[in-house]
């Protein structure tokens, strides 16, 4: 049983939802990073999704495009987020970490390259944003002959059979983006998201989680409710922008929003 499906039986055993904390590898210096990952699972987190800086990114609002700017400034390389993931493994054996970015960096590094690469630091998935199951028979091979898990994004403009034919491609869990627009954008409708959840779970038995527009405990607790898994990035990116110049500052500050998360999450439940 992979890393991830062992964390999602867990918490469903336990009647949790698992919380999944984003932030930018190598924001706002290489560093900081693995140190971050350890004080967000101390938090509560269940998973790690793991940026990728990416020059031209297509789904991130600013608040993430700056972070990936501030990252490639020190030229962190998908290589380098790799071996911070190494690094990661060498105290914590359990917590998944999935890699969330976009194509280009993986055909550079070549998608056999990849996969043999990530599986060995003990990446647990691949979050592509910029490719569409259709076209993604080369790396989902790739991914599959390591056992890494290939996450998928659905939209709320996604129809039925669209829905299905990402769902039989994804493993893992599907990722639901909960609003029409990119990363940090507000107005979340947990009404809307709860149909469409329920549109998909006729689908697919994957756990679904829902990210975009989770800005605090709140909104956390409110999603928790109807996701099995509640994806927070902006809101943490935001808190390593305002403390850039602090970085001893950062890991105590992300610790602080995905405690007060975990607790609002966990006590619906």
């Amino acid at each position: 049983m992979s890393r991830i499906a062992a964390i999602f039986k867990s918490l469903r055993a336990h009647g949790r939802k698992a919380l999944i904390p984003y932030v930018t590898a190598g924001d706002p210096k290489p560093g900081i990073t693995v140190s971050l990952m350890h004080a967000m699972v101390e938090a509560g987190a269940d998973i790690i999704e793991l940026g990728v800086p990416f020059s031209d990114p297509m789904a991130d609002g600013p608040v993430i495009q700056r972070a990936s700017e501030r990252a490639l400034v020190h030229h962190t390389s998908l290589r380098d987020v790799l071996e911070m993931v190494r690094e990661f493994r060498v105290d914590n054996a359990q917590t998944p970490v999935v890699l969330m970015g976009y194509l280009n960096p993986i055909e550079m590094m070549g998608y056999e390259a990849f996969g043999a690469a990530a599986a060995e630091a003990g990446v647990d998935a691949a979050l592509t944003v910029d490719i569409p199951p259709e076209e993604a028979g080369e790396l989902l091979l790739a991914l599959n002959r390591d056992a890494l898990d290939a996450i998928f994004l659905i939209a709320p403009t996604t129809v039925g059979a669209r829905i299905e034919t990402i769902c039989k491609t994804a493993s893992g869990f599907v990722y639901y983006v909960s609003l029409k627009g990119v990363t940090g954008a507000s107005h979340l409708d947990i009404a809307g998201v709860e149909q469409k959840l329920n549109e998909i779970r006729r689908t697919t038995d994957l756990p679904i989680g829902v990210g975009f527009g989770i800005k605090d405990a709140a909104t956390a607790a409110a999603v928790s409710k109807v996701a099995d898994a509640v994806v927070v990035g902006s809101a943490l990116v935001s808190r390593v922008e305002a403390l850039a110049d602090r970085p001893d500052a950062i890991a105590p500050a992300l610790a602080e929003l995905l405690a007060e998360m975990r607790q609002a999450m966990d006590a619906n439940h």
